[in-house]
């Protein structure tokens, strides 16, 4: 019994192993000064690959990536300031390097279009239920002469449930 359990114990840990993320940068790039090693690593976990999109500079292995990090390592050893670093990548790539986009007009709609669209489905729910509950909801409108004489007629045509 012990035996099973330590190899499910094993299989658990190989496991957990795996989902620990790689780090795609390679001993050849890191810096010597541990300072500027630190902020090169936080600078390309903000820049995003372009060849794989969804991951930043600092967890992809593309070829790109590659080249962006070492970018990253070279400017800073020049001397440049992380706003320096960030300036020169997005001019030199786009706006669409920055895993969170900056605040500005043109990027308004990604900053507050959840929110607005979350306001106006709220103000639309709110609205949609006062009208429903304000137009009688439920409340027992009044036939006409002719829908009651009809309503009549088809009661007396039918047969009552209980009636033998």
């Amino acid at each position: 019994m012990r035996r099973i359990a330590r190899v499910r114990m094993c299989i658990v840990a190989a496991l957990m192993a795996l989902a620990v993320p790689s780090l795609a940068y390679e001993p050849d790039e890191v810096l010597k000064d541990p300072a500027l090693e630190a902020r090169a690593r936080a600078l390309s976990a903000e820049l995003r690959c372009m060849v794989c999109q969804n991951q930043s500079i600092d967890d992809s292995n593309a070829p790109l990536a590659k080249d962006l990090r070492l970018l990253v390592r070279e400017r800073l050893t020049a001397g440049d300031t992380d706003e320096e670093v960030i300036d020169f990548v997005v001019a030199r790539y786009g706006e669409f390097v920055l895993l969170r986009p900056r605040m500005a007009p043109h990027t308004y709609v990604l900053w507050f279009g959840p929110l607005v669209i979350l306001v106006a489905g709220a103000t639309f729910t709110a609205i949609y239920l006062a009208r429903r509950t304000s137009d009688g909801g439920g409340q027992d409108i009044p036939l006409t002469a002719d829908e009651e004489a009809r309503a009549n007629e088809l009661m007396r045509d039918k047969p009552r449930a209980g009636d033998a």
